[in-house]
């Protein structure tokens, strides 16, 4: 999901349909090319992320965990493999069966802009290359469900492909891309702490390195 080419410009103001369609039109992508997106994924080196949310919750381990848009479940698998309860969540439902054959955990099929979860039920919210698909005007909700979702003094931790500040359609999918400053006002405003961030692939030059990694902790 690091191919950020052929980006349009600021999508500015979008109505309720205009939104879902775009919803419709990244998750169709997902569902036509789920096999080779898993093919190309499932080897990717996320051991700075994992540690990155792992090394700032509070409590004692095992962690309820839920992963945003966990796609075909590589890290749902390593979560449970590790003793936590790992639940997924993903728009797209061939990765939701991926998902659940392979981690063999729960998975909720939810588009991000319809989310319906548990108040307070979770130590950590995973969202590794996922939320950068919600449109910014209905970001501010999103974070809301995830704050809520989320057991006092909580971790969210994100990783997007950062950008300008630009949105819309790139290779079939919507995308926004923030820089830090946009990405801490949209994430402060949801009433999370920023405790860390980096940027990936680690050990290279910035313009090498097109993830913005984020952690936060529910106030």
């Amino acid at each position: 999901m690091s191919d950020n080419g052929g980006r349009s410009g600021d999508a500015g103001k979008t109505g309720a349909d205009s939104l879902h369609r775009l919803a419709e039109t990244t998750i169709a992508h997902y569902d036509r090319n789920a096999d080779a997106f898993w093919s190309g994924t499932r080897d990717h080196d996320v051991r700075q992320n994992y540690d990155a949310l792992f090394g700032t919750i509070l409590t004692a381990p095992p962690w309820s965990i839920l992963d945003f848009g966990c796609g075909p479940g590589r890290d749902l698998a390593y979560f449970r493999s590790l003793g936590h309860e790992a639940v997924g969540l993903d728009g797209s439902e061939a990765f939701v069966e991926m998902a659940r054959e392979f981690s063999g955990c729960q998975v909720l099929h939810q588009d991000f802009l319809a989310l319906d979860l548990p108040e307070a039920r979770f130590d950590g919210v995973f969202a590794n290359a996922s939320l950068f698909h919600v449109p910014r005007e209905v970001l501010p909700d999103v974070l809301a469900k995830l704050h809520a979702t989320l057991k006092p003094q909580g971790v969210l931790f994100s990783s997007n492909p950062r950008g300008n500040n630009e949105e819309g359609m790139a290779g079939g999918r919507y995308g926004c891309y923030h820089d830090l400053d946009a990405w801490r006002r949209y994430v402060g405003a949801a009433r999370f702490v920023e405790i860390d961030h980096y940027y990936r692939p680690p050990g290279l030059p910035r313009e090498q390195q097109p993830w913005l990694a984020t952690v936060w902790r529910k106030a």
